[in-house]
């Protein structure tokens, strides 16, 4: 109850401190530059630099907030890359040599390459076909609400709820885990689902799919919803049957948005974490790279050397994916 309590309390400090500020901001501002004067020609210039202020007073937080928490991390773990593990000692590029002949790295790049074929693709595809199933169906937007519910739980919520999914215990105990409930009573041997060599990454990927699939659900049915009625009727009078309108008039016109998901959810998949981190900890060849990083930095005597240049791989694989994602929204919006 303390918890929530001091959650509660944040959030009503951080919305009453936002109200004051914007409202307090813009009444300074308007005194400093009275409009309300009878000196027209003073009115006039103070209401056009009371307008040129007035934006940076809204984009202000939100630059400050990027400067200290985006951009200053970026640098500073582009300078600490190149220093020791206390950060005081230059090394040079002795930290990116290490990383590629460390086996541990080596896995985590595997992992997160195996994660950025499925979970994007997974999420897209289950996201569509759901999307366009339930656009058929009269009860479809209480199933819509039913599928994005997972996005508003936390990662580490969710891996908890799994964790009793994939839950195993002991030879003669009953076994509380929805999965291997199933395969015993099918007959099978229960098994510990998180520990078994490579399936196991696919397991902790269904979490991420599940979380995921309710984000690409709405994206894609809003774009579904967006496509002339005029090129289906059109596709119907042609003798098209519904496989053909999906596949060849309805996906064609939602091509941009399955792309622009389809990058979101990699550059979330390059940045897994949580997941991870609560499930098996990198355990059992299940290392991924922010796992591996946070790893370096905060345990083992905190190598921040090492810990950096990990940071600085994830940001040089995230950038790119970051960049054509934004000009393809762009391009979309200009083309509209």
């Amino acid at each position: 109850m303390e918890q929530l309590a001091y959650a509660l309390l944040t959030i009503v400090l951080g919305v009453l401190g936002a109200i004051g500020y914007f409202y307090g901001s813009n009444l300074l501002l308007d005194r400093i530059f009275p409009a309300q004067i009878e000196d027209t020609a003073r009115a006039s210039r103070n209401l056009r630099r009371a307008n040129m202020v007035r934006p940076w007073l809204f984009l202000g937080p939100a630059l400050i907030s990027l400067s200290i928490y985006l951009v200053y991390p970026v640098f500073s773990s582009v300078a600490y890359s190149v220093f020791d593990r206390s950060g005081t000692r230059f090394v040079g590029l002795s930290n990116y040599r290490w990383m590629f002949f460390d086996r541990e790295f080596r896995e985590s790049i595997f992992n997160n390459m195996l994660w950025l074929l499925v979970v994007p693709a997974a999420s897209t595809l289950f996201g569509l076909i759901i999307a366009a199933l339930t656009d058929r169906i009269w009860w479809g937007n209480i199933a819509k609400s039913l599928i994005f519910m997972p996005m508003a739980i936390s990662f580490v919520g969710a891996s908890v709820i799994w964790k009793f999914v994939y839950d195993y215990r002991g030879e003669g105990s009953e076994q509380i885990g929805i999965l291997n409930a199933i395969v015993v009573y099918f007959g099978g041997d229960p098994q510990i689902w998180i520990a078994l060599p490579f399936w196991n990454n696919f397991f902790l990927m269904a979490i991420l799919v599940w979380i995921q699939t309710g984000f690409a659900m709405v994206l894609l049915s809003a774009a579904l919803r967006g496509i002339p009625e005029e090129t289906i009727e059109a596709a119907v009078i042609d003798g098209a049957n519904p496989f053909q309108i999906f596949m060849k008039i309805k996906v064609p016109q939602m091509r941009s948005t399955i792309a622009v998901v389809w990058t979101t959810i990699t550059i979330l998949v390059l940045k897994v974490f949580d997941i991870v981190l609560a499930m098996t900890n990198g355990q059992w060849n299940t290392q991924v790279l922010a796992n591996l990083m946070f790893d370096w930095m905060f345990r083992g005597g905190g190598d921040f050397g090492r810990g950096a240049s990990i940071a600085v791989v994830i940001m040089v694989l995230v950038v790119p994916i970051m960049i054509w994602n934004i000009r393809n929204a762009r391009r979309e919006m200009e083309g509209r």
